[in-house]
């Protein structure tokens, strides 16, 4: 178990940068204007369940052997922005579906879908894989014994605080998605505007940076 003053330390450390809007607030928001609240805390959903396997790969050591390999980052890389391009063609293409079943509730399928989507997000974010592996080590008590285990328990706080604040943007951007709903034509640009933030987003991780 992690000591309390590191935990403590850990989740203030973890909120002041998550509560900074970056690549995953971009895409929530991004999400919630395509497809609604529904669509936008489903996302949140996938996006941190996909970041729990990375989690689990940091705490086994894998991800740091993994954050050092310039080949196999830089494919998840590439894997993770196509796939953010591919989702933003798909809301710009399916905008006047979404404006015509905006107040929906998504059936189950589309839950699912959605679901999924977020979770290879998540799963394929190379920012997220370097946090845990640079960032998480740092809050290890070392004479509490177990690492991996205080390394997952880490790995859980970050990722539930980070749930719960995505959560709050998808609310307001599909909240603000409703209050736009008035207008069909508007819900259409809202969903082509979520669209063209996640191709930028997708072009963003591919420019900027690179495993250091």
């Amino acid at each position: 178990m992690v000591s309390t003053p590191s935990l403590l330390a850990f989740a203030l450390t973890a909120l002041a940068l998550i509560v900074i809007p970056g690549p995953s607030v971009l895409f929530v928001i991004g999400r919630s204007l395509a497809l609604g609240r529904a669509g936008g805390l489903l996302s949140v959903l996938g996006n941190a369940l996909g970041m729990l396997p990375i989690v689990v790969a940091v705490a086994l050591g894998i991800g740091a052997i993994v954050a050092q390999s310039i080949v196999v980052f830089t494919i998840i890389k590439f894997a993770g922005a196509a796939y953010l391009v591919y989702l933003g063609v798909q809301a710009i293409r399916h905008r006047r579906h979404t404006a015509v079943t905006h107040e929906a509730t998504p059936p189950r399928g589309s839950r699912l879908r959605i679901l999924a989507e977020g979770f290879v997000v998540g799963l394929t974010n190379p920012k997220s894989l370097v946090f845990f592996v640079a960032v998480l080590p740092q809050f290890v008590d070392y004479s509490g014994g177990w690492i991996p285990g205080q390394l997952f328990e880490l790995g859980v706080v970050f990722l539930v605080l980070a749930l719960a604040c995505d959560s709050v943007w998808a609310l307001i951007a599909g909240t603000a998605r409703n209050w736009f709903a008035r207008s069909p034509k508007r819900v259409e640009r809202l969903g082509a505007t979520g669209g063209v933030m996640m191709i930028g987003l997708g072009g963003v991780l591919v420019l900027t940076g690179n495993k250091h």
